[in-house]
């Protein structure tokens, strides 16, 4: 089983940057781009909360399950 994300294609179409993300979520640049590149094993939901809010979006944009076959 997977989770993959897709935090980089939700900024992508809201025309946001890593920076001006981190800024407005309030996290480092670093931790966000770990977030960004899947390099992590968990996230906090005061953190997935604020990554919504500043992206309108719903977790489910940003996080996929993907089943291993």
């Amino acid at each position: 089983m997977s989770i993959i994300l897709r935090l980089d294609r939700v900024m992508a179409d809201r025309k946001m940057s890593l920076n001006e993300l981190a800024e407005k979520v309030g996290i480092s640049n670093v931790n966000l781009s770990n977030l960004k590149t899947g390099k992590v094993k968990a996230i906090r939901f005061s953190t997935l909360e604020a990554i919504c809010n500043v992206l309108d979006c719903q977790p489910g944009d940003i996080l996929e399950y993907k089943r291993d076959e």
